[in-house]
């Protein structure tokens, strides 16, 4: 059996990829690969939860939303400060979850983002 050392890329469609782009690495340092000169996105290692969800799932958003991509941060509450102070809609999630707590925001063509602060690096407290 292969095993899959980590994600290696994720790519999607855009309207305006180069303003997409530079809106992801704005908001969270997200570089991406221009050309094979470009380093690309350096992550830290920590846990990727992938998981599919039926098909009908309405946990995306609009229904011909086929992707989500869940970002760790590792302050929830000064990562949405930050986004909601550059005028971004973020809705936080009030309960903490076993796995620690969430945060919802779309980019700017639309595509859900969520934010996800690991139980091991949340703070005492809600939102």
């Amino acid at each position: 059996m292969v095993k899959a050392l980590g994600i290696g890329g994720f790519f999607f469609r855009a309207e305006d990829p180069s303003g997409l782009a530079a809106w992801y690495e704005r908001h969270f340092d997200v570089a991406h690969m221009g050309d094979y000169g470009d380093p690309g996105w350096d992550q830290e290692a920590g846990p990727t939860v992938f998981t599919p969800f039926e098909n009908k799932t309405t946990y995306f958003g609009r229904p011909t939303q086929s992707w989500m991509i869940n970002f760790r941060v590792a302050d929830l509450r000064a990562a949405a400060d930050e986004l909601i102070s550059d005028g971004i809609d973020v809705e936080v999630d009030p309960k903490t979850y076993p796995n620690g707590r969430f945060a919802r925001l779309t980019d700017p063509e639309g595509n859900p983002i969520q934010l996800w602060e690991p139980m091991d690096v949340a703070p005492k407290g809600d939102a």
